[in-house]
């Protein structure tokens, strides 16, 4: 028997996720505005917007902001005395700095990971 479907790796579609980039081709961007995903790839006519993408990158941010910043919390609280007020300001403004950095190439590793496995509306 032979496979119909060409091979998609998962490393490099995830990688071309990642930077923003359509996962078949890597030359078309993948996003038309900050998270919506363009209809189709400018380079290769992929069709990006059949992704299932939903709320998942954004449980992916959560899981690493956490693993992120408790432990740098921890560190700098033991090794400096900042006062209360200033770490008030201080924590919740790196978390959403870090949240709005890390949520579109999540989310395009996302996609592109649906793609690699012909999940959604990838088949």
């Amino acid at each position: 028997m032979h496979d119909p479907a060409p091979d998609r790796p998962i490393g490099p579609a995830i990688a071309q996720g990642l930077r923003g980039r359509c996962p078949a081709c890597g030359k078309g961007r993948l996003f038309a505005r900050f998270l919506k995903a363009a209809p189709t790839c400018t380079a290769c006519g992929l069709h990006l917007d059949a992704h299932q993408a939903d709320d998942f990158p954004s449980y992916i941010v959560i899981l690493l902001l956490g693993h992120i910043l408790v432990p740098l919390m921890i560190e700098v609280n033991a090794a400096f005395a900042i006062p209360i007020g200033w770490q008030a300001v201080i924590w919740p403004g790196l978390a959403i700095l870090l949240a709005v950095a890390m949520i579109q190439p999540v989310k395009g590793g996302v996609i592109a990971f649906q793609w690699s496995r012909r999940m959604a509306g990838f088949r």
